[in-house]
Formats: C-alpha cells, structure tokens, sequence
C-alpha cells in the first residue's frame, strides 16, 4: 500500500476505469465471429478467455478481495476454475466451457458496475483505491497486449485518432551523461507502484554516453543490409541459437520488396517509414546490432538516470522525463497521440535534463538488464504479477505508442523474455565504455 500522494481521486479513478474500459470494448467491438477464439499460439490468447479474465479480475480484486486477505464468492459461478491466470494453463484456455460472446460482456458489465458502486458509497478508502488501481493497469496492460495480438494475428488494429507532432532538429552526437550517486527505484511517496519497483534504493552510475533517440528503422536497415542476421560474430550464443532456430534474416513484418523493405502492419504492408523508432525486434537482435554497431544496450540504472535526473543533482528525481506533470500529448507518443511509431526526433517537450528524447513512448526499450528483485522485495497481493518471472525475463523501460499514459512513471519496470519480438519493442544504445 502507498501514501495519498500522487494518488488519484474517486472521480478521476473512475475516469480511468471509464478509460479502460471503453478501449477493451474498442477491440471486443471490431472482432469477427471466427475471431473469438483464433488459433491457438503461446503469444496470445483467446480473446473470449482474455476479456472474461479481464471481469474476472476486476471482480477478484475489486469486489471479492477483503482487507484481512479473505476471499468473498464470485458473482459468476466456475469463475475462478475458468478465468484466474495462476491456475488455468495457457493451452486450457481454447478448450474451457467458456461464457459465450454476449454472457462475457454481460459479465464485464456487471462487475464493472458492481466496481463504480462501491466507490461511489465508499469513496477512495486506500484499499479499494490501490485495487481499482491495480485492475486498471492490468486492463490498459491486456488492452496493449490486445493491439500486439491483432498485429500478430493480422486483425484489424483498434481504430486511434492521429494527431499532429512536431519533428525537431537534435544537436548531433550522443547526450554525455554525468553519472553519480542515485536511488535507482520507486520512493514511498509516489503513489501506485508495483512491488518489483521497490524500493528505492542507491546505485553508482559511472558517467556515460547515451543515444539521443532510439534507434530508427533506417538504422537497423543498416544491420540487415550489411548481412548482419548472417553473421555469427555479432551475435551471443543464446542470440545465434534463436536466429538459427527460427531462420530470422530480418525485423519481424519486415519484407524486401526489390531494393527496398516494406512492413506488415495489421492487415496492411507498407514501406518502413526511415526515421521512424524501429519495433518488434528481441533482445538477441538489439545486442546484435548493437555489436555491430560498437555500441551497447543501456543498464537499467542508467536508462532510468537519464529519465528521472538532472545535471548537478542526481538525488532528487523527476516522475516523467520533462518535469513532474502529468504527460500530455505533447510530451510522447502515447497511446491516442499517433497510432504508431513516429520520427525519433519528435516530442521534443518530452526531452529529458540530459537532452534525450523519447524515453517515453514510440517503442519500448530493451535494456541489458535480467529482471530481478530490488533489495529487500516484498511481493504485493498480487504475487504472480513479479516473483514468477526473476531471472528469466529482461527488463524494458518506457512504454510505447500503444502504452495509456496514465501507467507510466520513470521506475516503472516491463519485462519479456529476451526471444520476444511480437511486442511492441524497440531500443537505444549506449557507447562502449
């Protein structure tokens, strides 16, 4: 649990589930009857098992989950046999006597009902607030795994208003970054956190050189022109034996087309936009551009340095790369700004003390890290969302175009398994010491 600081009101909480909500009935909205359930893959799910799990969720922590850690009956009778995530094995979820298409909906309905009720009695007590919070952000997280599943699946992507940007010039070279002493982390006075980012506590970062923007599709082009997919020395053992396992010469969706590369964005194949950040690639393929390059992937100390400090003053931190107020569409490309990723020199207003564009939004950023427990973690209620996933999974820093706003702060932690490159992932680079 956290302090009221930074915390959000009973009506802006409900906003936020309203917000939720109304983008999971976006994508529910859009899908065709034979869609419903779709192949059966181990990057996806069933969409009809993943938006009843949504309700079940919300109902789980929202309504049935009592402050002494007691557990009230489900509205929904075989909800929990059905629907809860730790128990039911991804490849059970094509085959259960789910609820049909209209009994689903009517089962997200009612809880999402039962939900805004108690907080209009109850008000924003610290319990329900952190909950309602926490299902929240799982909904805005399946909501973005939902857009990557359409990608995957060649699906009709949600429908997202493009607005306008700004490209800006940037000074050339890499930002030179001063590194010091730095409480690497989430303090107790910043609202909702997830467990794995507590708590702050202090690292060394020795002064280093970072890319300004992330990497582009032009960049990475590059890579692949120069037969870099083909050509072990780039590559680490781990990195050659996915690329030989699944014969990858290439991006994700990338297709050449003559002298030129195209993409497959959803249903459509299109030319790669050259100064867009480039995404879908895995960790194995950043570390390998990266060695070509002679460059390497950022720590995540030093990713987080550069977001959250500034010259001169390396203790007290900022909540988002520009300041301490909440991001705007000017700030990054967010989820409702652009739709997709844009120039790497845009969103200038989003540029951190240090100079460096973008950590925020556009694609998420692999590190070099293994995501692991900080000192001293404590799981939270919710122990499967961290604890499963130590050791095996790295972590990636600053969400992506399809990422809600609201959800991200400067110590806020993604992670993926190093082969995942149906994510909307992308990356920077450092250089070598």
């Amino acid at each position: 649990m956290t302090t009221a600081k930074n915390q959000p009101d009973p009506a802006t909480l409900c906003d936020r589930l309203h917000a939720a909500r109304a983008r999971t009935l976006a994508f529910a909205a859009q899908l065709k009857p034979d869609h419903w359930l779709g192949p059966e893959l181990s990057i996806v799910n069933p969409p009809l098992w993943e938006l009843g799990h949504l309700a079940w969720f919300q109902e789980h922590w929202c309504l049935r989950h009592r402050s002494d850690g007691s557990l009230a009956p489900s509205m929904l009778q075989h909800a929990d046999a059905w629907y809860n995530s730790a128990i039911v094995p991804h490849a059970q979820r094509w085959y259960l006597p789910l609820l049909n298409v209209d009994q689903t909906l009517a089962y997200l309905r009612d809880v999402f009902d039962a939900v805004l009720a108690r907080i209009e009695r109850e008000g924003a007590t610290e319990h329900l607030r952190y909950f309602a919070q926490l299902a929240v952000f799982h909904e805005e997280m399946h909501n973005e795994a939902f857009h990557y599943t359409c990608q995957t699946l060649g699906y009709e992507s949600e429908k997202v208003q493009q607005k306008q940007y700004v490209t800006d010039i940037l000074p050339a070279g890499d930002a030179a970054i001063g590194g010091g002493r730095f409480l690497l982390g989430a303090a107790t006075n910043d609202g909702f956190v997830f467990d794995n980012e507590k708590w702050a506590h202090e690292v060394m970062v020795q002064p280093y050189r970072m890319a300004r923007t992330a990497v582009s599709n032009a960049e990475f082009a590059a890579f692949v022109d120069d037969t870099g997919y083909t050509r072990r020395e780039w590559w680490s053992d781990a990195g050659w034996h996915w690329r030989t396992q699944v014969d990858a010469i290439s991006p994700l969706y990338w297709l050449r087309r003559g002298a030129h590369w195209y993409v497959r964005r959803f249903t459509q194949t299109i030319p790669i936009t050259p100064n867009a950040a480039v995404i879908h690639v895995n960790g194995y393929e950043a570390e390998a551009y990266c060695n070509w390059a002679q460059r390497r992937l950022p720590t995540e100390a030093e990713w987080e340095f550069a977001a959250a400090t500034a010259p001169g003053d390396a203790i007290k931190k900022r909540r988002y790369p520009w300041g301490d107020a909440p991001p705007t569409a000017t700030h990054a490309n967010l989820y409702g700004v652009a739709g997709e990723t844009v120039d790497v020199a845009a969103f200038a207003a989003g540029d951190s003390a240090w100079g460096v564009r973008q950590l925020f939004g556009n694609a998420w950023e692999w590190t070099a890290d293994w995501f692991n427990a900080y000192p001293g973690f404590v799981r939270d209620p919710y122990k499967e969302y961290s604890e499963p996933w130590f050791g095996d999974h790295k972590v990636l820093r600053g969400g992506c175009y399809a990422t809600r706003a609201n959800l991200l702060t400067n110590t806020w932690r993604n992670f993926y398994t190093p082969d995942r490159r149906d994510v909307l992932a992308g990356f920077r680079t450092c250089a070598r010491d």
